[in-house]
């Protein structure tokens, strides 16, 4: 077995499965609407690991201030999560792809600071919530390689059964509505050297409590890293931005619509391999948030913010079975009169 390549691939695939949360309760208006959180994909190579079941453990935490025109009192907020996740592969091909599946479920703790009610979605200030964020399915992902590139399509899908509370359904960690994301990733891996870019976006249905439904949620993050021995080590960035409006057609939370808001990101990735399991670790700090469009109503919901600050990253991913190799012929089998 390749232990370079599997460590890069399953670096890659732990990345990929990365669920998050933006903040609970502004999936709607007040704040970032991901389902996943930016900077998840960082470290992602666009490779297949070989056939075997794959165990991901990951933890993060992200540390950060609402800002924009509707925020005043510069609250934090946080979002502490672990993620346990298997990424099967099983050797299959299709056209021409290497098949892979992957599942994924995020726990969250998350809390805001003095700021009133955030986003409408029944979080008092000081609020501190916890539990099953939506769960992250990808029942299909193919991988080609093609020489010194490769390249991984997917469909990625969060399905509403995380915590649901709120008169609106968006008080808890969960969300009413489900989330498709398609993604696309291309990178080019040659003498240690990787340059991985993926692009995804994040496609909501409406809210079925509420019936708001959430703008498209666009992601781009770029990952350049070198390898040395069991080292790898490099620069990473991300930008996250909404590409299209909300809809409320039953004019919830007073008639209110969520923001557009575009982030920028740059960090540092350092990964390392022990050969059964791969580590990485990887920091990104949002360099630039921008909000516009947002409004509030008579309920004074905080409709114009964003979120601003830093993340870091741990992953531990490892094979936890690999199909067995075809026994030895025996000796005596093997000697004829």
């Amino acid at each position: 077995m390749n232990t370079k390549l599997t460590a890069r691939a399953l670096l890659g695939a732990a990345a990929l499965i990365t669920a998050g949360i933006g903040q609970a309760s502004a999936y709607e208006p007040g704040g970032p609407s991901w389902a996943q959180k930016p900077g998840a994909t960082l470290g992602a190579a666009a490779e297949a690991p070989p056939p075997g079941l794959y165990m991901i453990d990951q933890a993060f935490t992200y540390q950060s201030n609402f800002v924009g025109p509707s925020s005043n009192t510069q609250p934090v907020a946080h979002a502490n999560v672990a993620v346990t996740g298997f990424l099967f592969s099983p050797g299959w091909t299709f056209l021409g792809g290497t098949y892979t599946a992957v599942v994924v479920q995020p726990w969250v703790d998350f809390g805001i600071g003095s700021d009133p009610l955030i986003g409408g979605g029944g979080l008092a200030k000081g609020a501190v919530i916890t539990g099953f964020h939506n769960t992250f399915v990808n029942p299909l992902q193919l991988t080609w390689k093609l020489g010194d590139f490769g390249i991984t399509a997917d469909l990625g899908i969060y399905v509403p059964d995380g915590g649901i509370s709120g008169a609106n359904g968006t008080g808890g960690i969960g969300s009413p509505f489900w989330t498709f994301q398609p993604e696309f990733r291309i990178g080019y891996y040659k003498d240690g050297w990787a340059f991985t870019a993926n692009s995804y976006i994040e496609i909501n249905t409406k809210n079925t409590i509420s019936q708001y439904t959430t703008g498209d949620i666009f992601h781009e993050e770029l990952t350049f890293t070198k390898t040395f021995g069991k080292w790898t080590v490099g620069p990473v960035a991300y930008y996250v931005g909404q590409v299209t409006n909300d809809s409320n057609p039953a004019n919830a939370y007073g008639g209110a619509l969520g923001n557009r808001f575009s982030i920028w990101a740059v960090g540092g990735l350092l990964a390392y391999n022990f050969g059964p399991a791969s580590l990485s670790v990887w920091v990104a700090d949002e360099v630039s948030a921008t909000t516009s469009g947002g409004n509030a109503t008579l309920n004074a919901i905080n409709a114009n913010v964003i979120t601003k600050g830093w993340t870091a990253f741990a992953t531990l991913s490892y094979q936890v079975w690999s199909p067995q190799a075809p026994a030895a012929p025996k000796l005596s089998s093997m000697v004829t009169k």
